[in-house]
């Protein structure tokens, strides 16, 4: 079976705290970067060795060379800064620390390769399928929207979008060159888009929440045009991931349509909590091969899912979506940034031993 897995995972993983204690100090001059980045490799390797132990077909650097499952790669665009949320800004339940938003300053291109490198590294210690995650180009637009993008720069978003699109065929080639033939676009914001609450911060900073899932998925299919065929490309969505924490929520419904629009291989969807809704906006997927993974796992909490629990899920799924057409995975990663989710490393690998023990009874 190619990718995605019956038995998948979204991506991150929890930092060792030997990973963070290196990190903190490289960032205060007491660690030199070529020694952290031996450190990551060990890291990345150790961890490695734990996905093909459990069995999973698709392995991952865990994300731990970054701070932010998003910004680390963002901010390597041409035209792209990092900048403190002043302006309305979404609200992690019960925390107070808000991560910086990407600000679009000048026009937006890729000049050099990202993360390609990253990507190389892991492919050259696994014999599995290496699964390379990178931000949705959405990304570079939700949280602060238009009041974001310089308007000097970009007077008609069309031609923003255009070179978004363009940026992302260029940085997604340099991944394709080094040998990358998995790609998980993540991506919130289609649902963060089902939340009310959302959709008036976005009016808040000068857009029309009704048309941008629209927007979002051309752009997502500009930006893949022209990727080797046999890349199989996802898109991961959720509702909030930060230290255990979420900011949205609402069921698919007002999005799904635009998001299943989209020219790629499968959907890992969020659906640990009732805060996702139901499965019914399933029923819109396209017939084909593409797939839905879902996200039933939550990686939030601590407490294992019961295995017949989890298969009386599958099977409601399955009302809307035919049963070889799903597969399983927990709703999101588990340390979307470095702080990481609030349980431990013997919870992060019972879960996805969970997700394989299911998907196995479930799909043989």
């Amino acid at each position: 079976m190619s990718a995605p897995y019956r038995a998948d995972h979204v991506g991150s993983l929890l930092r060792p705290d030997w990973l963070t204690e290196a990190r903190a100090l490289n960032q205060s001059g007491q660690l030199e970067c070529s020694a952290l980045a031996e450190i990551e490799d060990r890291a990345i390797e150790e961890a490695v060795r734990h996905q093909e132990a459990l069995g999973l077909q698709s392995v991952t650097d865990g994300e731990f060379r970054r701070e932010w499952w998003h910004l680390d790669f963002l901010a390597q665009l041409d035209g792209v800064e990092l900048e403190d949320n002043r302006g309305p800004s979404f609200h992690f339940s019960g925390q107070s620390e808000q991560p910086p938003i990407a600000t679009v300053t000048d026009r937006v291109a890729c000049t050099r390769p990202i993360m390609a490198d990253h990507f190389a590294f892991l492919k050259s210690v696994t014999t599995r399928t290496p699964k390379m995650t990178i931000p949705s180009p959405s990304m570079l637009h939700l949280r602060g929207g238009r009041a974001a993008i310089s308007r000097e720069a970009y007077p008609d978003l069309a031609e923003f979008w255009a070179d978004v699109a363009e940026a992302y065929r260029v940085a997604i080639g340099h991944l394709a060159d080094a040998g990358c033939r998995y790609l998980q676009l993540d991506d919130i914001t289609f649902a963060y888009l089902c939340d009310p609450k959302i959709q008036a911060n976005c009016r808040a900073n000068g857009d029309d929440p009704a048309t941008l899932p629209r927007i979002y998925a051309q752009t997502i299919n500009a930006a893949l045009a022209g990727k080797p065929d046999d890349m199989v490309v996802t898109i991961h969505t959720c509702r909030g991931n930060f230290k255990s924490a979420w900011v949205a929520e609402g069921g698919y419904d007002p999005v799904i349509e635009a998001m299943f629009s989209t020219n790629v291989d499968g959907y890992f969807m969020e659906f640990d909590s009732a805060r996702a809704g139901g499965f019914e906006p399933l029923r819109a997927l396209p017939p084909g091969r593409k797939k839905v993974v879902l996200g039933l796992v939550t990686t939030k909490l601590g407490q294992l899912e019961d295995k017949d629990a989890l298969k009386r899920r599958i099977d409601e799924a399955a009302r809307f979506v035919p049963l070889d057409r799903l597969c399983l995975s927990p709703q999101c990663g588990f340390s979307s940034t470095h702080h990481g989710n609030a349980i431990s490393q013997d919870d992060q690998w019972r879960k996805l031993e969970r997700v394989l023990e299911v998907a196995h009874e479930v799909w043989g």
